[in-house]
């Protein structure tokens, strides 16, 4: 229990007058003063600390994506079909967030961008483990891609974890699968280790859900996934938009081609059949 102490409240105002031993309980629950201790500008360049900031609050909302996608997959496994789209709703409102909070970087200047860089030497977006995981969970998977954590023993075993276990779009199909729809066994069985390729019969699954009554919980589902997709596509797209106004062509950091690398990425499909079975309803 928290020890407090109520002071003389001053006339005609009712303010809050209430003191506490040590941190706030609002501070023991959020962390919010270890939260503001984690920026530590390593130059004096103005735009340091909004590139800071922005990339530590895109963390956050990658743990709360990740989150809310292992949250939907583990519903669908129990083929609960309301706590699993309650879950990719939540995570549909958080990648809305995660997308606008790139804007205070998303137009820096290659001066402004130069002004910080070279401080932060090999460290470069790619090697954040918990975009890695967002992505295993999409199904667009890759043993290569997790050697920046090999030497992180915890975060490789989480990467470990999700790149040994079906993709949230994996158990998606497995829950169509059980609602008696025509999913193919080969795709059911396939390696989950490997990136998920697309499928004419699970296009053919989606059109009969499309072609189906408007009322259908899965035609939900199906428009769920489809604005996750373009939330993804559009944060692709916008992270390269950013890298390319600040850096142009210039190789990355941390090793990679970095446009080159981002356009490549950007291109990698998110869901396919919800996009290609369109032409076909």
């Amino acid at each position: 229990m928290t020890d407090t102490t109520s002071l003389p409240r001053p006339a005609g105002t009712d303010d809050p007058l209430v003191t506490f031993q040590g941190k706030t309980p609002y501070d023991d629950y959020v962390h919010a003063s270890v939260l503001s201790s984690l920026q530590q500008p390593l130059t004096d360049a103005p735009d340091e600390m909004a590139f800071l900031v922005t990339t530590q609050v895109m963390e956050l909302w990658f743990t709360l994506v990740v989150h809310e996608w292992r949250s939907a997959r583990e519903a669908l496994v129990k083929d609960d079909h309301t706590r699993a789209m309650d879950a990719l709703r939540r995570s549909i409102s958080a990648h809305h967030a995660l997308n606008d909070s790139l804007r205070p970087i998303a137009r820096m200047t290659p001066a402004q961008f130069n002004g910080f860089r070279a401080a932060f030497g090999a460290a470069s977006g790619f090697q954040s483990a918990k975009y890695r995981q967002m992505e295993f969970l999409l199904g667009d998977k890759s043993r290569s891609m997790m050697n920046t954590q090999r030497e992180d023993p915890e975060a490789y075993a989480e990467l470990e974890e999700l790149l040994s276990q079906p993709s949230l779009y994996d158990e998606i199909l497995a829950h169509l699968h059980r609602r008696d729809l025509p999913v193919p066994e080969h795709v059911l069985q396939r390696d989950v280790t490997a990136p998920y390729e697309a499928d004419p019969q699970v296009e053919e699954v989606w059109r009969l859900i499309y072609a189906g009554p408007q009322d259908d919980p899965l035609l939900d589902l199906a428009e769920a996934l489809t604005d996750i997709a373009e939330m993804v596509m559009r944060w692709r797209a916008d992270h390269l938009l950013a890298v390319r106004r600040a850096m142009g062509s210039k190789t990355g950091s941390g090793g990679s081609s970095g446009v080159a690398w981002l356009e490549k990425r950007a291109a990698r499909p998110v869901f396919p059949e919800i996009w290609t079975v369109r032409g076909r309803v």
